[in-house]
């Protein structure tokens, strides 16, 4: 059990990094949409073009990889969307073992079929370096990459997750204790 603890770890310290980094993408998605929206007004006011379409794009691109990149890193510090009518009386236990079982009969195969459904169409950007059909629009490959890479790493969260809630559920981890803390 302590080789699945320590690649827990790792799954989530991988997702906490990435998260953290997504972090920053808020920021710089809220900068692109300010200078979006002041350049154009200013621009019309002195009669020069101030943005483009790339900028409209990266600003939608950066949109995606928050949404995209955040959903490992939400699952990893539980707060995805629930169902709480029975669940926040549950006991650790019995909470451990409801989201082992929708982990392994949902999360991860739901997962596997995102990223099954996609590597074809990715491929087919990427063959084609597909771009945006707007005028000094974007390539679109890198973007559809994300799709797979995102849910690549919420299937190893998946997993991670799995692991601990399997843990709780067996009595060889406390309730909501990280399993790296007590190394520290």
């Amino acid at each position: 059990m302590q080789i699945l603890l320590r690649l827990s770890r790792i799954i989530d310290d991988l997702n906490e990094l990435i998260g953290r980094l997504t972090y920053g993408l808020v920021i710089l998605m809220v900068l692109v949409g300010v200078w979006n929206v002041i350049g154009r007004y200013l621009g019309r006011s002195i009669g020069q073009n101030l943005t483009s379409n790339a900028l409209i794009e990266i600003q939608w691109y950066i949109f995606d990889l928050v949404f995209l990149l955040g959903g490992a890193y939400t699952l990893k510090h539980n707060e995805h969307v629930r169902v709480d009518i029975f669940y926040t009386k549950w006991s650790p236990k019995r909470k451990a073992l409801a989201n082992l079982i929708g982990t392994i009969l949902f999360l991860i195969p739901f997962s596997i079929i995102v990223v099954i459904v996609s590597w074809g169409a990715v491929l087919n950007s990427w063959a084609i370096l597909e771009s945006s059909p707007d005028p000094g629009g974007l390539p679109r490959y890198p973007i559809k990459t994300m799709i797979i890479v995102s849910f690549v790493l919420l299937f190893l969260q998946g997993i991670s997750e799995a692991i601990k809630n399997f843990a709780v559920f067996t009595g060889k981890l406390a309730p909501y204790q990280e399993p790296h803390e007590s190394e520290f």
